[in-house]
Order: C-alpha cells, then sequence, then structure tokens
C-alpha cells in the first residue's frame, strides 16, 4: 500500500519498495531529515504516481515483482521522460550489477543493508548535482550542439537534449576545464562515487558520447585519454 508523508517545502521522493516493512522505516527516516516522501510497492503503481505527481529523485529497489527497477529505470530513460535522479536500491551489487544500473540509466545506487543515513546523504548528493551551477559561462560548442554550464542546458540542433543528474554533473565538470585531462578517480569523486566504482564513470561518458557525439564509436569532442583518464574538446 501508498503511504504518503508530508514535509512543507521538502524535496519530493518516489520511494519504490515492496518489502512494506523496510519501506515505512527508510520513509519514515526521509520525513524526518526534511524529504517529502511518496510510497508505490511496485513499478505499475509508480508509474501511476509519476503521471499523478512532481517528484525530485526517485528512489527504487531493483528486484521487485513484476517490472523490475531497473527495467523501470530504462524505460523510463528510453521514453525520454524528464532526467528524475535515480538511485536504485539493491542487494545485488557486484561490479557486473552497478554497471548494469549505471548503464539502464541510473544516477547512483545504495546496497542492501543500508544505513538510512547514507541514504539521505547519497540523496542529498545527488540532489546537489541535479542543479544547474550558479556561474554562468557562455555556451560551448559541441558540434551541432551547445552546452550551457550556467543554465545546465545541452542543446541540439532541433530541441534540448536531455541529461541525467550523473551526467549533468560529468559534463559540468569537463565543460569547466575545457582540454584539460581527468582522472577516473576525480569524475568519481565529482560524482559522489566510491573508488570501487570508477568503472561506472566510463559508462556514464558512453551515455554522454551518445548525447553529444555524431559517432559515439568515433568520439570527437569527448575524448578518451590512454592511461590517464578523459577530456573534453569543444569545436565546430
Amino acid at each position: 500500500m501508498t503511504d504518503i508523508c508530508f514535509t512543507e517545502d521538502a524535496p519530493h521522493i518516489l520511494l519504490v519498495d515492496d518489502d512494506a516493512r523496510l519501506a515505512a522505516l527508510a520513509g519514515r527516516y526521509l520525513s524526518e531529515n526534511g524529504f517529502r516522501v511518496t510510497r508505490a510497492a511496485s513499478a505499475a503503481e509508480a508509474r501511476v504516481k509519476l503521471r499523478a505527481m512532481e517528484f525530485d529523485l526517485m528512489v527504487l529497489d531493483v528486484m521487485m515483482p513484476g517490472e523490475s527497477g531497473l527495467d523501470l529505470t530504462g524505460s523510463l530513460r528510453a521514453e525520454r521522460a524528464p532526467a528524475m535522479p535515480i538511485l536504485l536500491l539493491t542487494a545485488r551489487d557486484t561490479p557486473e550489477d552497478v554497471l548494469a544500473g549505471f548503464e539502464a540509466g541510473a544516477d547512483d545506487y545504495l546496497g542492501k543493508p543500508f544505513d538510512p543515513r547514507v541514504l539521505v546523504a547519497r540523496l542529498r548528493a545527488m540532489l546537489r548535482r541535479a542543479q544547474p551551477p550558479t556561474a554562468t559561462t557562455g555556451p560551448l560548442k559541441l558540434g551541432e550542439a551547445s552546452f550551457d554550464s550556467g543554465r545546465g542546458e545541452l542543446i541540439g540542433p532541433n530541441s534540448r537534449i536531455r541529461l541525467t543528474g550523473a551526467e549533468l554533473a560529468l559534463l559540468t565538470t569537463l565543460a569547466a576545464h575545457p582540454h584539460e585531462v581527468f582522472s577516473r578517480e576525480a569524475l568519481a569523486a565529482t560524482l559522489g562515487l566510491d573508488d570501487v566504482n570508477e568503472r561506472a564513470i566510463d559508462v556514464q561518458v558512453t551515455r554522454l558520447r551518445r548525447k553529444i557525439e555524431p559517432d559515439p564509436r568515433e568520439p570527437r569532442f569527448l575524448q578518451t585519454v590512454r592511461g590517464k583518464g578523459y577530456v573534453l574538446k569543444p569545436g565546430p
């Protein structure tokens, strides 16, 4: 069943988990720490909530009956839904499982069981990354696209290109220092990932290339520097 807890003027979180006890405990803790929480017990119920309300972030269990959290994440990204940050909760936290989550479009993950204080810290960090930068700079040309870091917008030849929170954080960091090589460690720190998940940076880079490169297999703008990391080279 759905349980909605309200905290005035708070970030609105959609918490999706079929474990009623865990969801109740997590929802209560989040509410006590300044979040407005709406619960859903399945991906189908989450879709209903997403159509009816606006959310700042989704916390989504991976292993659920019916449509999994991983499938729901991939579906929402494929539908070009608003790029709401998504944190996956999973008892399967091998590197392969984590990378599959990032490939589907998740912004972060947290293994079960988890410390609720860590969940709160992760959510606050994700919300900070999702906010457009306060500093305003001129748009950066990336072929037919342009990135305005001040507005946090990637504009294609015909329309705005949606970015996930993690993609926006990654592109903003690289765009702030074009032609400078960033190690995976540095980029992982920017996205709030721990050292174990530096390989997740490769997944985010691959996703970002699909949105800015004419041919992602032969990147012109977001290039790999062998043995060092990645560099953004803007241009026409």
